[in-house]
């Protein structure tokens, strides 16, 4: 097994996340340290990742969460920033949870959350085109024209982002309220889809990935995948 594919299955982080370990010169395999991402392990090696032991996780744990605004998603943070982790409690202290993907500061909604770095990687790598679906709620009104603009593809940093679903959901005379779908996960790509037009996000809530909703958890609040949706991931 490759060794970025073993370090996911041992739940340290995602495989791309894991390549990084390896070429950072954290990993030791029977006590020596290895960089090459072409590392082969197999049964019976002894693998370290800074001094500790490293081993397969038999049964993951995968979490969907509601995240709120104002914490950001990542499992610890340098400048003491509330972290996605927080809202876990003592439950699974000692467990290497990590969240799916990213969600901005500012935004809130369906968050994933698991020790399984293979399912992480599926999920987040651009080939899989799994949708991402939000509520965003916009400055003014917003035109069929713009509209189609936005479906079309802008160019976000010099590359035209891909086609999207976009429907008005409602105009209260001075926000738009409009559900979102894509299938890219960019860094803040629908704020700055938007700003390409000209018009400021003023609240964004992801409701959904795939085929799995936010459903009724509040803010903040979480529970474990059902069987169902945990077989739903796998074989996306």
């Amino acid at each position: 097994m490759r060794i970025n594919k073993y370090l996911a299955e041992c739940g340290l982080a995602s495989r791309r996340a894991s390549e990084a370990l390896v070429t950072d010169g954290r990993v030791k395999v029977n006590g020596k340290i290895v960089t090459s991402l072409s590392t082969t392990i197999n049964a019976g090696d002894l693998v370290t990742v800074d001094g500790k032991r490293a081993e397969p996780i038999h049964k993951h744990i995968y979490i969907i969460l509601n995240k709120p605004k104002g914490y950001i998603t990542t499992t610890s943070d340098e400048k003491g920033r509330k972290t996605v982790m927080e809202l876990l409690g003592n439950k699974y202290s000692g467990k290497r949870i990590f969240p799916v993907g990213r969600l901005d500061y500012d935004t809130e909604g369906l968050l994933l959350m698991t020790t399984d770095g293979d399912l992480c990687n599926r999920i987040s790598h651009p080939r899989n085109e799994i949708t991402k679906t939000y509520i965003a709620k916009v400055e003014n009104e917003i035109s069929e024209d713009e509209l189609n603009k936005l479906r079309g593809g802008v160019v976000l940093d010099g590359v035209k982002t891909k086609h999207c679903r976009i429907s008005l959901l409602d105009f209260d005379g001075r926000i738009s309220r409009l559900e979102v779908v894509i299938s890219e996960g960019r860094n803040r790509q629908v704020r700055r889809m938007f700003e390409s037009i000209d018009r400021e996000v003023v609240f964004l809530k992801r409701v959904g990935i795939g085929e799995l909703k936010l459903g009724g958890l509040s803010r903040g609040e979480w529970r474990e995948l059902k069987p169902t949706e945990i077989e739903y991931l796998q074989k996306v």
